[in-house]
């Protein structure tokens, strides 16, 4: 925290930013499990071959996560 008020602008691209990324990771968890879950209920779907999928689907939710950290503010 710092007195500094043109940081405001920062902190609120900053949150636009996490914002936009849990759209994200909300999004392609959600279209895991579209996909998945018939597949699954249908047994269509190895249960190791689902295992490997839920474990990647929560890789790539942390992977996407994980790019914020590369961004930086203009200041």
């Amino acid at each position: 925290m710092r007195g500094d008020p043109a940081l405001v602008a920062d902190a609120i691209d900053t949150s636009r930013r996490i914002y936009r990324k849990i759209r994200q990771n909300l999004f392609w968890a959600f279209a895991y499990n579209v996909i998945g879950i018939p597949l699954a209920a249908a047994v269509l779907l190895n249960p190791v071959v689902a295992g490997a999928a839920m474990a990647l689907s929560s890789l790539s939710v942390v992977s996407n996560a994980l790019l914020l950290r590369g961004w930086r503010s203009q200041r």
